[in-house]
């Protein structure tokens, strides 16, 4: 049992370091081509940080479980949510643009009531269900670039994701423009692919040897997934997080778990579903009993409460405009219910 903890410590450990690389990289090029903070932010860093799941569930997807791959995105919606976003609203609650959020927020449930829909009536999420939830992530990443675009003028404002650090006063126009490019093209893009591929070992590491963790503890493969793997995958996002919160842009991070939640939906789902289209009936999925009859345990909590702790978190936001303490001590209070209520059933 040791090598395979170890392999499973390497692999976190890898996709923590892969994720930063990966988004030093994307970032580093959007800036040098002066593409807006906001596109960055709800779209670059929300795909980097989005990545670790990506691979984590296109993996278990090749490999036949299914019941993992939807562990690990609902899990890590909820850990976004309830832990990472909670963290950042709890030390230090930010004022954010309602504008901003407006169109991962709206995506976000309308993904999710689709995602419902399918869940409560047929429970068979089939190869063209994948395709639609990939076309809507096309739609999203389209209406984003464009918005952002129409609003590069305004961007630099500051009003929403963050800004660009104006040229000091007292430095030549000239040094700055040095400062600017300290860092080469080609570096920018090595950062990228390593980044890349260090993600993409580190979740193989992460699904291989998470399968022989559970099977020797004799834990199920979806409490793994919605627990120890949806925070390792989750880790870039606290590093994204953490970050944010020391530099001031506590914003930037909740737009980043916003958009890390839609994409766990649409391009996490969407892919893994692509990849092994599964059913509730045939992929393994704990059962509970509710009300005299067998109910799958992911559509009694894990799917309900992805809905409620994004309500907890962006209700707020759009009623008042910011973010306060209570909703993060609340959401961590509801995550560590959460974990403690899967370990339960072991």
């Amino acid at each position: 049992m040791l090598i395979p903890v170890s392999l499973f410590i390497l692999g976190l450990l890898l996709l923590i370091k892969g994720g930063d690389w990966f988004v030093d990289g994307a970032c580093g090029i959007a800036k040098r081509f002066n593409i807006p903070d906001v596109l960055i932010g709800a779209t670059v860093v929300s795909i980097g940080t989005t990545l670790p799941e990506v691979m984590v569930s296109a993996t278990s997807a090749a490999q036949g479980h299914g019941q993992m791959a939807y562990g690990n995105a609902f899990g890590s919606i909820i850990c976004n949510t309830a832990l990472i976003a909670a963290i950042t609203i709890a030390i230090k609650p930010a004022k954010v643009n309602k504008k901003t959020m407006k169109v991962p927020v709206v995506f976000f449930f309308i993904s999710e009531a689709l995602y419902c829909a399918i869940a409560y009536t047929t429970g068979n999420f089939s190869r063209p269900v994948g395709f639609l939830l990939l076309g809507i992530f096309v739609i999203y990443m389209v209406l984003c670039v464009k918005d952002a675009l129409g609003q590069k003028s305004t961007a630099s404002s500051g009003a929403d994701f963050g800004t660009v650090p104006e040229p000091e006063d007292n430095a030549p126009s000239g040094e700055n423009e040095e400062k600017k490019k300290e860092r080469a093209l080609w570096l920018e893009l090595v950062f990228l692919v390593i980044g890349a591929v260090a993600i993409a070992f580190g979740a193989d590491l992460l699904v291989d040897n998470g399968i022989i963790i559970a099977t020797g503890l004799g834990v199920p493969e979806t409490v793994v997934a919605l627990t120890f793997v949806a925070l390792g995958t989750s880790l870039p996002e606290l590093v994204t997080a953490v970050t944010s919160l020391i530099k001031g842009h506590g914003s930037l991070s909740v737009g980043n778990i916003c958009g890390a939640n839609l994409f766990n939906l649409i391009l996490v789902s969407g892919v893994s579903i692509s990849i092994g289209p599964f059913s509730f009936e045939n992929a393994g999925f704990a059962t509970k009993q509710f009300m005299g009859r067998e109910v799958f345990t992911a559509l009694l909590v894990d799917t309900p409460l992805s809905i409620v702790v994004m309500l907890i978190m962006t209700l707020p936001i759009f009623i008042k405009g910011k973010l306060e303490k209570w909703q993060g001590i609340l959401l961590l209070i509801i995550y560590f219910a959460y974990c403690t209520y899967q370990f339960a059933g072991v």
